[in-house]
């Protein structure tokens, strides 16, 4: 696809639409320098302005002025002198050093080091080695005058265009460039809403920009840039709102670690306490205990059991109270544990244990949905479509979470169609609402939940098969703070005689998180079952393996088709089912393949296409182990050609060559027509689908043999 070619005063004409956005959406909260930047932006030529938004779109704060090329710019050199006057450039000075001397190319640092009468530098230095070296040695004076420092620009005084920036975006790491991206296609944006101030109050806009970049800052992980956030945060503006106030926790959270690790007790305690959230509170209370401050932290514990902000913080205080001043040995995550249902899973699951625990429950006779957090969000999403997206809650194009879920708002703004929408869910009608807007905003994209992952089966299920005041729980918690909801929800939801419950699957070595405990706790304490699975992976006999070969034009799944599918359902080593068709591979076949098969395109000209299958070969795998000698090869072609039809194939595989190398060793050669030969495997027609298959039926057995013998070894050696 041919981009687009953007105009030549693309970014001056997208500067001056965020600026006319930002005007007419933030007029009331602007404070004096940032109009006064709107006015001398507009007094500047349109030369200047146009290399002061190239400026502060490219990397770095400093520029080499010879090296600016810009089509929309007739005098460049007048421009940078215009921008001096104005203020808004100036020429490098001291503090500049370490920036200047990075940017410079290897070859300047070593002429300029020269020129400047050091004779003990070497080329064979490091560009790191000559930094380190001029930073120390040379005087930035020096340095300047040997090295061009002349020809290079700084921007200055960029505070107002960041702020103005920030209330557009909402971002501190964001930039015009964003316009380009939108413009190229490569970028969505949302266009089919209204917009609305992110920020209606001047103080807390300052206020959250302000700990916004104190976070942005934090990515560089320097001690310097630490011990300057710990200043700032400390020393920074009062948080009137719960946005701001969480972006402050956050960066006090992160740095209070920090200088945790650096044994530095004092000065991470100070942090903790300037965030309050539950986060710092928490590593505030170990820390306390820890350093032996008993009575202070009991009292911290006792006002988080008392006024927790949150379930999670809640969960915590009473968790590490019991443990350490109640007598109590284990904590609430091991006991979770222990107590969670063990589900012998077959170890071909180990990656998605999550899979073949859904494989066993349903040969249990239950219906199984991956829920996890996207049921939720869509349940949430789909029955407050209006209320988030139909209003003017999202505050640009850029924007595709209403900021009333981020600043927890939400529940204050609609608090009456909030409730009536829950009523809903508790009279059993909140399907009906659900309907219809997937069936009025079909594909509208949004930034709750994906239309790709709406399962309209599991949200039915879900809402007349749990008790509805237990939903309506689940939900008006999520009102009250999407942020602290959006995730740790099980991974499975389970139907069984109408009856629906939740599991969160852990697998060998895996631990409970905070969240996934709360959530689990929170589903029980609103009267839906919810528990842990625990997976024993082991050899299950009752396991469906679907052993399949494949016959193919050639070598290559991405230009090669099925010529021939066979496939043979074993469960308990015995032979339960059978699939095979030949398909039209809509090409040709070689020669030399038609040799090897004995496949023609005589034989294929009327046969199925794949896609005319692929229903009924999914079917056939139903929640089986795909099995194949050589299985990469097969799975491969098999994945390929459910890719062509926007539909995925993931299953568990096994490879019985693989498995013979590994269980039966020393043999010279562990193709199909050797193994069958060593162990009297019938092989009648190879090369054909469903003899290959049936082949490695017996391939398979011989494995699966040696996989339960060695279980039962154990077994008794335990």
């Amino acid at each position: 696809m041919k981009l687009p070619v953007l105009p030549a005063y693309y970014y001056l004409d997208h500067f001056v639409e965020m600026l006319d956005f930002v005007q007419k959406t933030y007029g009331s909260i602007l404070g004096d320098e940032h109009s006064a930047f709107i006015a001398r932006f507009g007094s500047l030529s349109r030369d200047a302005r146009c290399l002061l938004i190239r400026m502060v779109n490219r990397r770095g704060a400093i520029f080499n002025r010879s090296l600016f090329s810009y089509p929309e710019i007739t005098d460049l050199e007048l421009a940078a002198a215009e921008l001096t006057a104005a203020g808004h450039a100036r020429a490098l000075g001291e503090s500049d050093y370490p920036a200047f001397v990075a940017c410079l190319p290897k070859d300047v640092l070593i002429t300029g080091a020269q020129a400047a009468g050091r004779r003990d530098v070497r080329k064979s230095w490091s560009k790191p080695k000559f930094v380190e070296y001029y930073l120390a040695q040379i005087p930035f004076s020096v340095a300047a005058q040997h090295c061009g420092g002349q020809k290079f620009i700084a921007l200055d005084g960029t505070r107002p265009i960041e702020f103005l920036l920030y209330l557009y975006f909402g971002k501190t790491e964001v930039d015009l460039k964003n316009f380009a991206l939108r413009d190229l296609g490569i970028l969505r944006t949302n266009r089919e809403t209204s917009f609305n101030a992110r920020f209606t109050d001047g103080d807390e806009a300052v206020a959250s920009f302000y700990y916004s970049q104190v976070l942005d800052r934090l990515d560089i992980k320097s001690e310097a840039v630490y011990r300057q956030a710990a200043v700032d945060i400390l020393g920074g503006p009062a948080c009137g709102t719960d946005y701001a106030t969480d972006l402050r926790s956050r960066a006090a959270h992160q740095a209070g670690l920090f200088f945790e690790k650096n044994n530095e007790g004092a000065l991470a305690r100070q942090l903790y306490r300037a965030g309050s959230s539950p986060d710092c509170n928490e590593r505030l209370a170990r820390l306390l205990y820890s350093e032996g401050e008993r009575v202070e932290a009991e009292e911290l514990l006792q006002r988080m059991i008392d006024d927790p902000e949150s379930d999670g913080e809640h969960l915590f205080a009473t968790d590490f109270y019991a443990r350490k001043f109640g007598g109590r040995r284990t904590g609430l995550y091991t006991e979770l544990l222990r107590s969670g249902r063990a589900i012998t899973v077959d170890d071909t699951h180990r990656g998605n244990p999550e899979a073949g625990v859904s494989g066993v429950l349903r040969r249990e006779g239950s219906r199984v949905f991956y829920a996890e957090n996207v049921l939720w969000h869509t349940l949430f999403g789909l029955l407050f479509w209006d209320e988030l997206f139909e209003t003017t809650q999202l505050a640009s194009g850029f924007d595709w979470v209403p900021h009333c879920l981020k600043d927890r708002s939400f529940r204050r703004l609609f608090a009456a169609s909030i409730d009536a929408k829950l009523e809903a869910i508790e009279c059993g009608n909140a399907l009906a609402i659900i309907l219809r807007t997937i069936a009025a905003r079909w594909g509208r994209p949004n930034g709750i939940f994906a239309w790709d992952h709406v399962q309209v089966e599991a949200l039915r299920a879900l809402l007349e098969g749990t008790d509805p005041s237990g939903i309506s729980r689940i939900v008006r918690s999520m009102c009250d703070d999407f942020r602290g909801m959006r995730d740790g929800f099980p991974d499975l939801m389970v139907v069984r005689d109408g009856k629906v419950s939740f599991m969160e699957i852990k697998a060998e070595g895996d631990v409970i998180r905070r969240n996934q405990l709360t959530r689990l706790r929170q589903l029980g304490a609103a009267g839906i079952v919810a528990e842990i699975g625990r997976v024993d992976y082991r050899f299950d006999p009752e396991q469906d393996y679907v052993v399949v070969d494949v016959e193919t034009t050639g070598a290559w799944s991405n230009g090669d088709r099925i010529t021939e599918i066979g496939a043979v359902k074993v469960r308990n080593h015995e032979v339960v089912a059978e699939w095979h068709t030949l398909l039209n591979p809509q090409r040709p076949i070689p020669s030399k393949i038609v040799q090897l098969t004995g496949i023609t395109n005589e034989m294929v000209r009327d046969a199925p296409l794949f896609a005319n299958v692929a229903e009924s070969f999914m079917e056939f795998m139903g929640d089986g182990i795909f099995v194949a000698h050589n299985v990469n090869f097969d799975y491969g072609f098999i994945a390929y050609e459910y890719e062509r039809l926007e539909r995925r194939f993931r299953f568990p595989k096994l490879c019985t060559c693989a498995g013979m190398r590994r269980r039966y060793p020393g043999h010279k050669s562990y193709g199909l027509g050797k193994l069958c030969e060593i162990y009297g495997i019938e092989l009648d027609n190879h090369h054909r689908a469903l003899c290959d298959a049936r082949a490695s039926v017996q391939l398979l057995n011989l494995i699966n043999r040696k996989r339960y013998e060695e279980v039962t070894e154990s077994a008794e050696a335990a």
